[in-house]
C-alpha cells in the first residue's frame, strides 16, 4: 500500500493494535515510575508496548535521562538540553532487572553528545549493576553511535552485553533526511568495530521501511550489513509518531516482510525478525545465542 502526495491514509488492518492493561502492565508502569526510570516503550511508542509489557513482562530500559541531543525526523523520542547525569542510574536499573526477575534486559539510551564519552561509562556501568545482581539475566545493549569514538565504543564491549545492538535505521540515500548526525557508513563501522573488539558477542541492526526506500535499497542495506558480519536483523514499518515527523510513504503488507525475512536469512543472518510491527527490541529474548541461554538454564535448576 503506498501513499499519495497529501494523502492520508487509513493504517491497514494487520497494523491495529490489541490493547492489553491487565495487572502486569500496571504493575510495570508503576515500577518504571517508582524507580524514576524511562522506556524506549513509552517515549518512543512503540506499538508492542501492551504485548511486551501486558503478556511477555519485558521492557527496553531507556538510561541517560528523556532527553536526545538529536532530533531525528523518525523518532518521538525529546529533543533539547539533556539533564544532569545521573550516576546512581545504573544500580536502579539494576534493582528493577532483579524485582522483575527477568531473563532478558534490553537497555538503550539518548543520544548525549554533550558527553565527552557519549554515555558509553554510565551504560557500560548499567551492565555491569546487572551483572552483579541478576547474574542469570542476559543483557543486550542499543546504543548510539557513541560519537563515532573507538574508545567509547570500547568501553561498553568491556563490559561484556550478551548482544550489541545498533540501528542503521533507513537506506543509505534516506539517512542525511531521516537521521540527526548520523552517518550510514559511521553506524557500519561501529558493527564492525564492536565484532572485532569482541568476536563472540552477537551484533544486531535494525532497519524501518515505508520512508520511500526502494525494494534494492533494502537488499543493499542487508549486504551492508552482512558485509560488517552483523548477525542479527530487525525489519520493521514506519509509522508516523505525529505530523511534525516525517510522513509514511508506504504500507509494505505481511507477505513482504515474509519476503525479506527470507531473502535475510538466504543472505546468511543468523536471526531475523521481520514484520509490519516488529522494532528493534520486539521479542529480543528470543535471539540469544546459545552460550547465554545455557547460563540461564543453569540458574534456573
Amino acid at each position: 500500500m503506498t501513499v499519495k502526495k497529501d494523502e492520508i491514509l487509513r493504517k491497514p488492518e494487520w497494523l491495529k493494535i490489541k490493547l492489553n492493561t491487565n495487572d502486569e502492565y500496571k504493575g510495570l508502569k508503576r515500577l518504571m515510575r517508582e524507580k524514576n526510570l524511562h522506556t524506549v516503550c513509552e517515549e518512543a511508542r512503540c506499538p508492542n508496548i501492551h504485548e511486551c509489557w501486558g503478556e511477555r513482562r519485558t521492557a527496553t530500559m531507556m538510561i541517560l535521562g528523556a532527553v536526545c541531543t538529536r532530533a531525528c525526523r523518525f523518532c518521538a523520542v525529546k529533543t533539547g538540553l539533556p539533564n544532569e547525569l545521573d550516576t546512581a542510574e545504573p544500580e536502579r536499573v539494576a534493582d528493577s532487572v532483579e524485582i522483575m526477575n527477568l531473563k532478558h534486559v534490553v537497555i538503550t539510551m539518548v543520544a548525549r553528545d554533550d558527553l565527552k564519552d557519549g554515555g558509553a561509562g554510565i551504560l557500560a556501568e548499567t551492565i555491569r549493576a546487572i551483572r552483579r545482581k541478576s547474574p542469570q539475566t542476559s543483557v543486550e545493549v542499543l546504543p548510539s553511535d557513541l560519537g563515532g569514538v573507538e574508545e567509547n565504543l570500547q568501553m561498553v564491549m568491556d563490559a561484556k552485553p550478551d548482544i550489541l545492538n545498533h540501528n542503521i535505521e533507513t537506506v543509505r540515500r534516506l539517512t542525511p533526511r531521516v537521521r540527526a548526525r548520523a552517518k550510514y557508513d559511521r553506524s557500519l563501522e561501529f558493527l564492525r568495530r564492536a565484532k572485532e573488539m569482541q568476536p563472540e558477542i552477537p551484533t544486531k541492526s535494525s532497519l524501518m521501511i515505508g520512508l520511500g526506500e526502494t525494494w534494492d535499497e533494502i537488499l543493499e542495506v542487508m549486504d551492508d550489513l552482512r558485509a560488517n558480519d552483523v548477525d542479527i536483523m530487525t525489519i520493521g514499518q514506519y509509522l508516523q509518531p505525529t505530523k511534525k515527523h516525517l510522513p509514511v510513504k508506504k504500507y509494505y503488507t505481511p507477505i513482504e516482510f515474509g519476503k525479506l525475512r527470507k531473502i535475510a536469512m538466504d543472505k546468511g543472518f543468523k536471526h531475523c525478525q521481520a514484520g509490519p510491527l516488529v522494532r528493534s527490541s520486539y521479542h529480543a529474548d528470543e535471539q540469544v545465542n546459545e552460550a547465554t541461554k545455557n547460563r540461564q538454564l543453569q540458574f534456573e535448576r
